[in-house]
């Protein structure tokens, strides 16, 4: 990869933002989905790269999507691989709620940890408590921790969970503890990825979410210096999703053999799920959200709010673009 690149998958971000964002408050999530994925893989086709999928959309689901193991660009200049995720958070997106954005992360080849499309316990935390914390304590013990390195109090702190059932039991200690959760529909990339930044007025993502979302996350806070840690969920009762009603513990234990992932037990690191020498995040907001505002369609124009991340020049940049349309007469600047 090299910094034309990293332009590049900015505007890939943008384009499927913008597709998607067309069809925000409609309910018409499959549809905004689509859109998303169809403007990814376009305005991925021009850039001069073989490109590779190795992390996309559901393999289990019908959902559009950019499937594992597709080519994209123009077949000519670097390798790269890539996880994508053209409208994370679908439900956010057709139901207009804060969250939803256009994400990627990009590799050299085989430096993205190929993600089953299973289920994965998270850890994200600021760089002050990289290392220090470890998923395999108990919340408890993590927060303590966490409050101790960032030398905030524990009841300022703010604890991001998902809000499922399988998480009645954590957001009870969190609280317990006089830590407070922020409780999250949906689109957990967000989340985790602003962790890595001070001033969010978040410090912390726990829980369970979907193991491919984890990788994305991986690859923006390794890139920041933050600490993730992943762990593959695969017994149906800990996961407690419909979608897993007919799955069972030994059957997905199968699955994940079958894939060569024999310790299914382990705790990866950031630094294990985007491993490659050069690694990159983009994305782009749909709708409002902790590191973006959504995409505003004007009269002459569109614009976008994005952010890309990339270990190549140890950089994080927050864009404000204005896409101008043919023949403007006025072009907001706010």
């Amino acid at each position: 990869m090299d910094r034309t690149l990293i332009q590049e998958l900015l505007e890939v971000v943008e384009q499927a933002a913008i597709a998607s964002a067309r069809l925000t408050g409609l309910g018409q999530k499959d549809e905004a989905d689509a859109a998303a994925v169809e403007a990814m893989r376009q305005r991925m086709s021009s850039i001069q790269m073989q490109g590779r999928i190795v992390i996309g959309e559901g393999e289990r689901d019908e959902a559009p999507m950019l499937y594992i193991g597709e080519e994209v660009g123009s077949g000519t200049g670097p390798g790269v691989d890539f996880a994508v995720d053209p409208c994370e958070g679908t439900n956010l997106c057709a139901n207009a709620q804060d969250g939803s954005m256009a994400v990627l992360a990009a590799s050299d080849r085989g430096g993205l940890f190929n993600a089953p499309d299973f289920y994965m316990k998270k850890l994200a935390v600021p760089p002050a408590a990289k290392g220090k914390v470890d998923i395999r304590k108990s919340a408890t013990e993590n927060i303590k921790i966490l409050s101790d390195c960032l030398g905030i109090a524990i009841s300022d702190l703010v604890i991001v969970v998902m809000d499922r059932a399988r998480h009645k039991g954590l957001i009870s200690e969190i609280r317990g503890l006089g830590a407070r959760v922020k409780p999250i529909s949906d689109g957990d990339v967000q989340a985790a990825i602003a962790c890595g930044f001070a001033g969010t007025g978040t410090h912390c993502l726990m829980g369970i979410g979907a193991a491919p979302e984890g990788v994305i996350s991986a690859a923006a806070l390794r890139c920041l210096g933050a600490h993730f840690q992943g762990q593959l969920v695969y017994d149906p009762a800990v996961a407690m999703t419909s979608e897993w009603a007919d799955y069972t513990k030994e059957g997905n234990i199968a699955r994940l053999n079958e894939m060569g992932i024999i310790d299914i037990d382990k705790v990866y690191e950031a630094e294990e799920l985007a491993s490659g020498a050069n690694v990159a995040f983009a994305g782009s907001g749909i709708t409002n959200g902790l590191l973006f505002k959504g995409v505003q369609f004007e009269r002459d124009c569109t614009r976008t709010s994005s952010l890309v991340i990339s270990s190549l020049d140890k950089s994080a940049r927050f864009t404000d673009t204005i896409h101008i349309k043919d023949n403007a007469q006025s072009i907001m600047l706010r």
